[in-house]
């Protein structure tokens, strides 16, 4: 997409955005999304696959915002659902090219479980039949499910197998807007982004397993067996003393016989047994240096003869489709800000606006809590005065029966 097309186009929406992207960039933006109004519906498509009740999304800036018509997204909208649609866009390669994807995800039910990623997928996707085994190409984004899941997924597909990230990425948890970014290198590195600010980035091949290890240990090699890896020794010298052994325990020395113990018919007395003492437990020898200690014996490692390099981990030979295929146990999540580009300052420059959003929506937040404290109190208070005059009457009404009785 030209730099003056893309600039139109996101006037729509932004005029914070045109300001900032006035000759700024030459890259292609491949897709982008910002659910501006309902043409969604015309473009985005529900899967129908059998088997599964999938949930529905709707277009909404949510109960706390900055700005209502720029931070309107798609809003997941029945608790305990699987959702799944789709959107296909012009195909595209990111070879010899970085590869960025970007959304916004806003969790502000306050959720327990459920997914807030996105998929990218090839031509091949079937959008009417796409479900949680369909192949895809990358899955981005975060991940909660109680106190023990709160991470940013990272999957690659790589000859026909999903690969997870080999770190643990943690997620944003809040209520509010945060933005993710993923960006994917021709030099097999990537970054991951949080609101605009780096939270991880690496190699590809060290940091996921596309790739068999470099270096294998040797088969043909084993422990000589001469080789002493035990750092000490007992004392050959060392002799346990003579009045080492002693019991653990022993009949207690204080303890008499019961008055009232009878012989013949409780059998014979014995005194119950305490701790000993003077037990001093095993006996073991003094430990020394040993003279011949080799220390730990490592296992030699020779070439892999399974490993193969691969300077294209980071291709992607043809995505054209973005989806949601996600489970929701609370819904209520908005996504927004969808882009897909191979110009990472055109992305960190849309990002770059978070900040405000996200004061915006604290503010709005706060004052309807407050508010919403306020009528709590007051209902509560009303509650109260309501129990005192039913009291009240019920005095008063007790007071005119012992008056009539009089």
């Amino acid at each position: 997409m030209f730099p003056y097309i893309f600039c139109t186009k996101m006037f729509q929406f932004s005029a914070l955005h045109l300001c900032l992207l006035i000759g700024a960039s030459f890259g292609s933006v491949y897709f982008e999304d910002n659910f501006v109004d309902d043409s969604w519906k015309d473009d985005w498509i529900y899967s129908n696959h059998p088997g599964k009740e999938f949930g529905k999304f709707f277009l909404s800036a949510g109960k706390f915002y900055n700005d209502e018509k720029l931070d309107k997204g798609l809003q997941t909208s029945q608790d305990a659902r699987f959702y799944a649609i789709s959107k296909k866009f012009g195909s595209f390669s990111n070879q010899d090219k970085p590869l960025v994807v970007q959304f916004s995800v806003k969790h502000e039910q306050n959720i327990d479980c459920g997914g807030g990623y996105v998929k990218l997928f090839d031509c091949t996707l079937d959008q009417s039949d796409m479900h949680g085994e369909s192949p895809y190409e990358i899955m981005f984004g975060p991940d909660i499910c109680g106190p023990g899941t709160k991470k940013v997924h990272a999957i690659f597909s790589y000859k026909g197998k999903n690969h997870l990230i080999k770190k643990d990425i943690r997620c944003k948890d809040d209520v509010y807007t945060h933005f993710y970014t993923l960006i994917v290198k021709p030099d097999n590195t990537y970054e991951v982004l949080i609101d605009n600010e780096k939270v991880e980035s690496g190699n590809l091949e060290d940091d996921w397993d596309f790739l068999p290890p470099k270096k294998i240990k040797d088969p043909a090699a084993k422990k000589p067996d001469n080789w002493d890896d035990k750092p000490t020794i007992a004392d050959p010298d060392d002799k346990k003393p003579e009045d080492w052994d002693k019991p653990e325990h022993i009949p207690d020395p204080d303890a008499t016989k019961p008055e009232d113990w009878d012989d013949e018919m409780d059998g014979e007395w014995e005194p119950p047994m305490v701790d000993n003492p003077e037990f001093k437990g095993e006996w073991q020898p003094r430990q020394l240096d040993n003279p011949n200690y080799k220390g730990p014996w490592e296992h030699p490692e020779i070439e892999n003869p399974e490993y193969t390099p691969d300077d294209k981990l980071y291709l992607r030979k043809e995505i054209c489709t973005i989806g949601f295929d996600l489970w929701q146990v609370k819904s209520g999540t908005i996504f927004d800000n969808i882009l897909i580009t191979d110009d990472i300052e055109l992305a960190s420059k849309i990002a770059s606006n978070v900040k405000n959003t996200q004061t915006g929506e604290k503010s709005m937040k706060e004052a309807q809590d407050e508010e919403q404290r306020k009528k709590d109190e007051e209902e509560s208070k009303k509650g109260l005065d309501q129990e005192d005059e039913g009291k009240d009457d019920l005095l008063e009404s007790d007071s005119s029966k012992e008056h009539d009785e009089l």
